[in-house]
C-alpha cells in the first residue's frame, strides 16, 4: 500500500482545501495530464470565492498554468485555456498592472508566471497582457547580477544563484527575445547556463549544486568554491526544466545554442547515473540515497521525466535516455498517485519547500534537506507532474514524421504588420503565429508525429526543397494583401513538379478568389489535374457554425474519427485525371489528391487548420477539425518516404 502523507498544506496562497478520502490508483485509463489538471482546477478555481489568504502572484501559479497550457495545446479542449485566462485576470489590471507584484523585490521567482502572459498576448491580442509581460522584461533589465552576469536569486539574497532561478526567468525571457527580436538577449540566457555550471557542477557525480554565492559570504557556501552543501532534486529539476523550455525559443542557428545542448547532456548523464535503480525515481538529496532519512521526491521526478522526454523530442537528447523517462513515470505512477471517492487524482509525495539563507536561517545541511514538510497537492510538483505526464502522452501518437520535415511556404503567402512595438512580422498561416490566424497549433501536432518544421521563405529551387518531405503552400497573396506579391511563375512550377515526382508531398491550401491569388496558382494545381473554382461555397452567417459544417462519410480513407469538419467560404475543386476526390460536400469537390510520379499531391479550397478553428475555444465541441488535422498529416507522412 502506497505511503499516505497528511494533507498539510494551503497551496500557493490560494488556501483551498483538498478531499479527504484517498485509494491508491490502479490502472488509470484516461490521460493522467487531462485528470490532475482536473484536480487543480477543481481545487483552486478562478476567480476565487471565500478565500482565507489574500491573492498573491507567485510562481507556483505560473508552473501548474504552464501544465494545463499543454493540455490545452494537446486536447485543443477550451476549458483549459479558459481558466488559465481566468487565472491571469484576476491579477492583470486593464492598464497591465499585476496586483501585488513589486519590480523593486528583485525577486527571479516574479518572473515565472509571465509565461502565461506571453501566450495569451499571443493568443488574444489583448495589450493588457503584453503591458503586464513588459513590466517583467523590465525588472530583467534591472535586476540585480553577479560580476559575471548571472542574475541574483532575489534582492534579498545579493550575489546568490540558486539552481531555481534559471527556471523562473530563462524560458520567459527566451520568448520575449524571440517573440521581440531581442537577438543579443541570446548570448545572455546562454550564459546563464554555462557559468552556473561552470562554478557549481561537481566533476565526480555531475550534479550541481543547489546554490552559488559569489562572495561566500553566506554560512551555508563552501569558502573556496561558494557552492552550497548538497544537490537538492527539485532544484535539479528546475534547471533541467529551464533548459529544455528554452531550446524552444532558441534561434536554430546561434552559436551558443549547442552550448545549452551540451550542458543538457551532461546533465541528462547525471540523472541516469542518480536515478534509484529499483524505483526508478531520485532522491530528495540526490547523492545521498542510503542516508537516514532521505526519501524519493515526486516534483524532482516528475521534473526529470519532462526534461528528459522533451529533449529526446526536441532531438537533443539521444534515445537512450527514453528508458530512464519511461521508468521513472511508470514509478511515479506506482509511488505517489492516489485517486478519492469522488474520482479526483492526487499527487503525493513533494516536499512543500527548501531554501537557503533567511529567517529562520536554512544552513542547506542534509538535516535541513529532510526537516521540510513532505506533503500532498503541493501546486509546484502537480504543476511538474502535469508537463511529465502531457509529454509522456505524446509519445502514444504514432511517429510516422519521424526523420521528415514539413515545410511551410512563407514566399507566396508572404503577409506583414506591425506588432505591439512598431516592429514588422511576417504573419498570416505561419508556425509561430498563435493567434486566429496562425498554424501554431497544427505545426505543434505535426511536431508530435515526429516530424519537424521549417519555413521556406524564398523561391522553391532543388536545393531548398532537397530537405523537405511535405510542402505546404497556403493562400497564395493577392496585391490587396501585399504590396509587391511574390506570384506563382513557370520557374517555380518547373522545380515543385520536379520535386513532388521525385517523392515529395504537396500540399495546396487555396481559399476562395477575393481572399487568394487564384489564376498563377491554378497554373501549379493544373500540373496535377486540379482548379480552384473561383467560386465561393459553403458562406457562414455569423456564428451559424452549421453553414460551415461538412459531413464526412464513413469509409474515407484520410478521416477515419473526424465525422465533422467545419471549412468556411471555400473554393471547390475541378478535376481531371490524374486528380481524384476525397471529400464531397453535395455536388462540390471539396478535397482532392493526385499521385504524380512518386509524390503525391492533397488539395483543398481552404486553408481550414488555423488557429480558429482548431484550437477549441470559438467552434462547437461537435467539429472535429484538430482530429482531422491529425488524422490528415499522420496519412501525408505516413505515404511520404524518408529522406
Amino acid at each position: 500500500m502506497m505511503k499516505r502523507f497528511i494533507i498539510a498544506f494551503l497551496a500557493g496562497s490560494m488556501g483551498l482545501a483538498s478531499c479527504s478520502t484517498t485509494r491508491q490508483i490502479s490502472n488509470q485509463q484516461k490521460p493522467l495530464a487531462q485528470e490532475l489538471s482536473k484536480t487543480v482546477m477543481h481545487k483552486w478555481p478562478f476567480p476565487i470565492e471565500n478565500n482565507s489568504r489574500p491573492l498573491k502572484w507567485t510562481y507556483e501559479t505560473g508552473v501548474f498554468l504552464e501544465g494545463i497550457t499543454n493540455v490545452w495545446k494537446s486536447t485543443a479542449n477550451a476549458t483549459y485555456f479558459n481558466y488559465v485566462q481566468r487565472c491571469m485576470d484576476m491579477f492583470v489590471e486593464a492598464d497591465g498592472t499585476i496586483k501585488t507584484y513589486k519590480l523593486l523585490d528583485y525577486n527571479i521567482d516574479n518572473i515565472r508566471t509571465g509565461r502565461a502572459l506571453l501566450m495569451l498576448y499571443r493568443v488574444t491580442g489583448k495589450e493588457k497582457y503584453y503591458k503586464a509581460a513588459a513590466q517583467l522584461r523590465k525588472q530583467l533589465q534591472e535586476h540585480p547580477r553577479t560580476k559575471e552576469g548571472s542574475y541574483w536569486h532575489k534582492k534579498i539574497y545579493p550575489h546568490q544563484v540558486w539552481l531555481d532561478g534559471l527556471y523562473m526567468g530563462m524560458p520567459f525571457y527566451a520568448e520575449w527575445a524571440q517573440l521581440f527580436n531581442e537577438p543579443e538577449a541570446f548570448d545572455d540566457i546562454a550564459n546563464q547556463f554555462t557559468h552556473i555550471e561552470k562554478v557549481a557542477r561537481d566533476p565526480k557525480t555531475g550534479l550541481i549544486y543547489h546554490g552559488w554565492d559569489e562572495s561566500r559570504e553566506q554560512r551555508w557556501a563552501n569558502k573556496e568554491t561558494g557552492n552550497s552543501p548538497h544537490f537538492w532534486g527539485r532544484a535539479m529539476g528546475w534547471y533541467g526544466m529551464a533548459m529544455v523550455d528554452v531550446l524552444d525559443h532558441f534561434p536554430a542557428n546561434h552559436p551558443k545554442r549547442q552550448e545549452i545542448v551540451a550542458v543538457l547532456n551532461r546533465f541528462a548523464a547525471a540523472i541516469e547515473a542518480s536515478q534509484d535503480k529499483k524505483s526508478g525515481l531520485w532522491y530528495q538529496v540526490m547523492n545521498m540515497p542510503d542516508g537516514k532519512g532521505n526519501y524519493l521526491e515526486a516534483s524532482a521526478s516528475c521534473m526529470f521525466v519532462y526534461t528528459l522526454a522533451k529533449g529526446i523530442r526536441l532531438g537533443v537528447l539521444p534515445e537512450k535516455y527514453e528508458a530512464v523517462a519511461q521508468k521513472a513515470y511508470t514509478g511515479i505512477q506506482k509511488q505517489f498517485l492516489e485517486t478519492d471517492a469522488e474520482g479526483f487524482l492526487h499527487l503525493n509525495g513533494t516536499v512543500s519547500v527548501a531554501g537557503l539563507g533567511g529567517k529562520p536561517y536554512r544552513d542547506g545541511s542534509y538535516e535541513y534537506y529532510l526537516s521540510e514538510k513532505v506533503i500532498q497537492d503541493d501546486p509546484k510538483g502537480m504543476g511538474a507532474f502535469i508537463l511529465a505526464a502531457n509529454e509522456m502522452q505524446i509519445r502514444n501518437n504514432p511517429q510516422v514524421g519521424k526523420g521528415k520535415t514539413v515545410l511551410l511556404d512563407n514566399y507566396f503567402n508572404n503577409e506583414f504588420r506591425k506588432n505591439i512595438i512598431g516592429q514588422q512580422e511576417s504573419f498570416h498561416y505561419v508556425w509561430d503565429e498563435m493567434d486566429n490566424n496562425g498554424f501554431s497549433l497544427l505545426g505543434e501536432h505535426i511536431n508530435h508525429t515526429g516530424a519537424k518544421l521549417a519555413t521556406l521563405k524564398a523561391t522553391p529551387t532543388a536545393a531548398n526543397l532537397a530537405q523537405a518531405n511535405v510542402y505546404i503552400i497556403v493562400d497564395p497573396d493577392t496585391e490587396k494583401e501585399t504590396a509587391s506579391p511574390n506570384f506563382m511563375d513557370a520557374s517555380s512550377i518547373q522545380e515543385i513538379k520536379n520535386w513532388v515526382s521525385q517523392g515529395g508531398t504537396l500540399v495546396l491550401m487555396a481559399n476562395d478568389e477575393k481572399n487568394a491569388e487564384l489564376d498563377k496558382f491554378n497554373k501549379l494545381a493544373e500540373v496535377f489535374g486540379i482548379q480552384f473554382k473561383k467560386e465561393l461555397k459553403n458562406p457562414v452567417i455569423n456564428n451559424q457554425y452549421e453553414m460551415g459544417a461538412i459531413p464526412v462519410p464513413a469509409g474515407n480513407e484520410i478521416f477515419k474519427s473526424a465525422k465533422k469538419l467545419y471549412l468556411k467560404e471555400i473554393s471547390t475543386i475541378q478535376l481531371q485525371a490524374p486528380a481524384k476526390a476525397v471529400l464531397t460536400h453535395h455536388t462540390d469537390v471539396v478535397m482532392a489528391t493526385a499521385k504524380y510520379g512518386k509524390g503525391l499531391v492533397f488539395a483543398v479550397g481552404d486553408p481550414w487548420l488555423y488557429n480558429e478553428y482548431v484550437d477549441g475555444r470559438k467552434l462547437p465541441a461537435d467539429f472535429d477539425n484538430l482530429t482531422a488535422a491529425k488524422e490528415l498529416f499522420h496519412w501525408l507522412l505516413k505515404l511520404t518516404s524518408s529522406k
